[in-house]
């Protein structure tokens, strides 16, 4: 068990990284999909936590089993969750974007649960 979920979160980090890059570099990209306002300061601040997502998923790619690592990992994604959620309460994004709090959410508890597994 220890050793999918050890591919399953390296393959989420990289997703991460991929998701990330793409936010840094076109925020309305991801803005329009989640149907958040279009203002220059949205785009600013969705490009930079897409850059921040870069370097998290990036670390988790290339060092997943480090518990310290990992345990940041699950900090990221809770507060990703938990931000996300509070956006789509506030009407700031659509309730589509709970389907990426929900993920975020998921991927939380399989780092904390992957952290357990390695003593």
């Amino acid at each position: 068990m220890r050793r999918l979920e050890r591919r399953l979160l390296r393959k989420i980090a990289i997703a991460t990284v991929v998701t990330g890059a793409t936010q840094a570099v076109a925020p309305a990209v991801s803005l329009s999909l989640l149907r958040g306002d279009d203002t220059p300061t949205a785009r600013h601040f969705f490009g930079t936590v897409g850059m921040f997502m870069v370097c998290t998923g990036g670390l988790a790619a290339a060092r997943p089993d480090d518990r310290a690592v990992t345990l940041m990992t699950v900090a990221q994604k809770a507060g990703a969750a938990a931000a996300v959620g509070l956006a789509v309460r506030r009407g700031l994004l659509s309730p589509l974007a709970l389907g990426v709090a929900g993920f975020d959410a998921f991927t939380s508890v399989l780092a904390l649960d992957y952290v357990r597994r390695l003593g």
